[in-house]
């Protein structure tokens, strides 16, 4: 019981650790930005090296190296208990080479703050602090994967569809015909997947408020175009998803009651309507500029055919390649203002894409059953569960590490990183949570954990880029 609760403290700390450095990381950068480490010019306090500092600035600058203290403390200790609790050998390694760097990112820091910030300092400031948030991460899921996971959850195989035949599915549908009207009006509706609109049109504003930091060409036309376009967009993809996998949904319980596999909208009506949406939104993104309108194109063709066709029911790495067509309204966003394809729409682009995974993951694990009676090659289902646990904290921390890339954007300040070390260390909360309870609830709290995390950190990216 003792050896339990030493590991369970281990865990803790190992996690307080990680997002420890975080914060430091975007606060580092953050300071940088506001040119909070000219302030204090001096190590390792400033003026002539042990005077306090006389402006906001320079408390900030001065704060972010008292922290770097208590962080490097909390390292020590996390590595004692570490030591007790008869880590292995590979988690220990990660925490060496992790405290081996520590010092190494301090000297750097105290470099900057002396010698003057510089893009070769502060890139090389920036990387060793991410390789130091990535050694805590990988020791991380690599304890929680010992002392929590299942050795035997390692199925052999692929999964084969194992569906309750067709004739089985017998939905109800509404007879009077003012119900059957509203019926299916609504079934057109949820053939658009909804839900799936607010975060993709977020993603595709903090695009756009990002790209504001290098042109001017935002205007209120371009913002309703653009997403306008994207809900089109989206509701093509979702109709044509919904179409193509008719026959499976049928039989599953989680989509048994999808608007095809009710009946309620014919599949040639679904198909037109589908089509419609898709010339709707490519006229819209068009208007904004061409190449707007080439990526709107390639995001209904990724997500219908690509993911649906070909990825989702062949492949484990289903979610992490699908994640492109999440990724790709924030380049549309970008595009929309621009015109071309540029740096910040890429690295924002690449925040989408490793949430991808951490996100879907958890969705996986609750509806592990479900997916295995279609046949769904899903990570859960191929790979086990405890192997899923590991790679959604993996793919957290590659989130976290492109998030803090992120902040190294002109524009992004102080909202920006607070949001996403405080957002962040809740979705990490739950994640490891995950890996203790095991249950479909569980789950599906990481699950919502994941959707706040993103939510939050795009409308910081929005209101961060266009506060006056």
């Amino acid at each position: 019981m003792e050896s339990n609760r030493t590991h369970d403290r281990f865990h803790g700390l190992l996690a307080a650790t990680a997002m420890g450095v975080y914060l430091l990381l975007l606060v580092g950068a953050t300071t940088a930005l506001t040119d909070a480490a000219a302030a204090c010019t001096a190590w390792p306090v400033c003026g002539d090296g042990f005077t306090a500092p006389t402006t906001a600035d320079g408390w900030l600058a001065v704060g972010h190296r008292l922290a770097a203290v208590l962080v490097g403390v909390l390292g020590v200790v996390t590595l004692v208990v570490g030591v007790r609790a008869d880590v292995s050998r590979r988690v220990l390694g990660a925490m060496v080479v992790a405290g081996l760097l520590y010092p190494v990112q301090a000297a750097l820091g105290a470099f900057v703050a002396v010698a003057g910030p510089s893009t070769t300092l502060s890139t090389a400031h920036l990387t060793v602090g991410m390789g130091i948030f990535g050694g805590l991460v990988a020791a991380l899921a690599w304890t929680l994967e010992a002392d929590t996971g299942d050795p035997t959850d390692r199925p052999e195989s692929a999964p084969e569809p194992d569906l309750p035949p067709e004739r089985t599915h017998d939905p109800t549908v509404p007879t009077d015909p003012v119900e059957r009207a509203k019926a299916t009006a609504y079934a057109y509706f949820r053939l658009m997947k909804p839900r799936l609109m607010w975060l993709l049109c977020l993603v595709a504003s903090a695009g756009m408020a990002l790209a504001t930091t290098t042109n001017v060409g935002l205007t209120p036309e371009i913002v309703l175009a653009t997403l306008g376009g994207g809900v089109l967009s989206i509701g093509a993809s979702g109709t044509f998803n919904h179409v193509l996998e008719r026959d499976i949904d049928r039989r599953m319980e989680r989509t048994s009651d999808r608007p095809l596999a009710v009946d309620l909208v014919p599949v040639r009506h679904a198909v037109a309507f589908g089509l419609l949406l898709a010339a709707a939104s490519v006229a819209l993104f068009a208007w904004v500029n061409a190449l707007a309108a080439v990526l709107g194109v390639g995001a209904i063709l990724f997500y219908s055919v690509v993911y649906t066709l070909i990825l989702k029911p062949n492949t484990v790495q289903n979610t992490v390649i699908g994640g492109a067509a999440g990724a790709l309204p924030a380049l549309i966003g970008w595009v929309a203002v621009t015109g071309s394809v540029g740096l910040g729409g890429l690295a924002l682009a690449a925040v989408i894409f490793l949430w991808t995974p951490a996100h879907f993951y958890n969705l996986a694990l609750a509806y592990k059953d479900d997916y295995a009676r279609g046949g769904f090659p899903m990570m859960p289902v191929v790979r086990g569960e405890t192997a899923t646990r590991k790679h959604t904290l993996w793919y957290l921390g590659a989130t976290l590490v492109a998030a803090g890339a992120l902040a190294a954007m002109e524009g992004l300040g102080l909202l920006y990183a607070l949001t996403s070390i405080v957002f962040g260390g809740v979705f990490l909360y739950f994640v490891v949570r995950l890996h203790y309870e095991q249950t479909q609830s569980a789950a599906l709290r990481s699950f919502h954990a994941s959707n706040a995390y993103l939510g939050t950190l795009l409308l910081a990216v929005v209101v961060d880029t266009l506060a006056l």
